[in-house]
């Protein structure tokens, strides 16, 4: 968290998350009235400062204070109605490869007069500073994925129409074609898409893998669930036909089909052939799904390899630690050797006790792999559980609980059900999100209960002035994450 300056009547805060920013403002209770919103300018380092935009604009604009330079959803003109703000570089301006470091945000209290938007009052404004960039903690490193084709960011960036992949197109094709034009008249390229969408996470797992590639002593072991990224995919085959990659590959019906070859069973064709007479690939799951997606680089030794870092998701974890690196190679390990049965799975070590790395690089984690059997599970579980319940438990504070989980209505797992009630709790502040809730929640007015939201709409029509956005109807997962943070901002987060 930045530094927190303060005006007499306004406070700001800046949280740094990983290339983006979560800014909370707030006032004191005299300095509110007749409070139309906040404008947010943001400069980065050595750039040209530029207002962050509102799509909720007012109707007659004119009615109101407007700079002429300027467009009406500008917040200098139509002020943002909240206290807070994430502002995700790349989103609106500075195209595609936004820049990264340090920028600094300018938040200004507006107010109406009589009704009408009030001059911005540079007298009354808060500035602060924070670097804006790839986070990393000690030894570990985070990656996230930007956000949805499902977004106003996205249209902003590619349009409502932007392609995916070409029609009828092979498994690896040329991502640098063109893949379509944006309202502007931007011409842009399915590479430039997925670098995009991919944002950090995609470019922590091609760094790793270049970074295997690279360098003739390292070797590398993949759990692999979807694996249709044509890129990528041409890496892989290159350390196939080098002897430097085993790869388990989910083989669940979603991945797998005799008769009509998924992605998924076209990368097998075209890896068996690269590895020669190799056996470098297993296809197999442990139960539904083999849900997973991790990448253990080794060292090459005179009789082992040794485990040096691994990436896991599906947010983007990078332990460069060696020591956890080596839980998850043991891991892959007993998968291989065991054909990647549920079963024996479940018996050994790794199903049946909890890890965590004596580093001092690392900060402090405990790492559980399943599956489990059932008491297992919920001996896994239990923590997480009663951490949700003890931030409703802390006297006259609020706790807090957000989360992103996906099939949160399909699963019947403890922490679902806990997350499940979470919003009838009026002790603890929740914002959670999935894919497929039963419905949705949010706050009436003048109350504390929490707010669960769908992130999988279909047949979406929005309303002026927001631009419309694809309908992708239900295909695959919208929200993928599996994470719950419990004291956002309290002594003791735990995620």
């Amino acid at each position: 968290m930045a530094k927190q300056p303060a005006t007499k009547s306004m406070s700001l805060k800046v949280y740094r998350g990983d290339a983006k920013t979560l800014l909370a403002f707030n006032l004191d209770k005299k300095s509110s009235k007749d409070l139309a919103g906040f404008t947010i300018q943001c400069q980065p380092k050595g750039q040209v400062p530029y207002y962050i935009y509102n799509e909720l604009q007012f109707k007659t604009p004119a009615d109101h204070a407007q700079d002429a330079k300027e467009p009406a959803r500008s917040s200098i003109n139509a002020p943002i109605h909240k206290f807070r703000w994430l502002h995700v570089p790349g989103s609106v301006h500075q195209g595609t490869e936004p820049f990264l470091g340090s920028y600094t945000y300018t938040v200004t209290p507006r107010y109406f007069d009589n009704g009408a938007l009030k001059p911005l009052d540079p007298a009354s404004s808060v500035s602060t500073t924070i670097d804006v960039n790839n986070f990393s903690k000690q030894s570990v490193e985070l990656g996230f994925t930007r956000g949805f084709m499902q977004s106003q960011a996205f249209v902003n960036d590619f349009g409502k129409t932007a392609q995916i992949q070409p029609n009828k197109h092979p498994l690896i094709f040329d991502t640098s074609v063109v893949s379509g034009t944006n309202a502007q008249g931007e011409k842009f390229t399915f590479a430039e898409e997925y670098e995009w969408l991919g944002f950090t996470a995609r470019a922590k797992i091609f760094a790793l893998v270049d970074e295997v590639l690279k360098n003739k002593n390292l070797v590398v072991d993949v759990f692999a669930y979807d694996l249709n990224e044509p890129d990528l995919i041409d890496r892989l085959l290159k350390l196939a036909r080098q002897g430097r990659i085993r790869v388990i590959l989910d083989d669940a019906a979603l991945h797998h089909n005799s008769t009509k070859p998924t992605p998924e069973d076209q990368f097998e064709k075209l890896f068996v052939k690269a590895a020669g007479k190799k056996k470098l690939m297993l296809r197999g799951k442990f139960g539904r799904y083999a849900h997973n997606k991790v990448f253990v680089v080794y060292k090459k030794g005179a009789k082992t390899n040794n485990p040096i870092k691994v990436l896991t998701g599906s947010t983007i974890l990078v332990y460069n630690d060696p020591q956890v690196a080596g839980f998850y190679a043991g891991v892959f390990a007993e998968a291989w050797s065991t054909g990647v049965k549920k079963a024996a799975f479940a018996k050994s070590q790794w199903a049946t006790k909890s890890f965590s790395s004596k580093s001092k690089g690392t900060p402090k984690t405990s790492i559980t792999f399943s599956p489990h059997d059932k008491s297992g599970a919920a001996e896994a579980l239990k923590p997480v559980v009663d951490r949700i319940a003890k931030e409703g438990k802390k006297g006259k504070s609020v706790g807090n609980v957000l989360f992103a989980v996906m099939e949160m209505a399909n699963g019947n797992s403890p922490v679902y059900e806990a997350l499940k009630t979470l919003h009838a709790n009026s002790n603890i502040f929740s914002y959670g999100i999935s894919d497929n809730p039963k419905g949705i929640y949010l706050y009436p007015v003048g109350k504390k209960t929490g707010v669960l939201v769908t992130g999988k709409p279909v047949k979406t029509q929005l309303p002026p002035p927001f631009n419309q956005v694809p309908n992708i109807g239900g295909i695959k997962h919208q929200v993928h994450h599996k994470f719950v943070v419990c004291g956002f901002n309290g002594p003791d987060p735990v995620v």
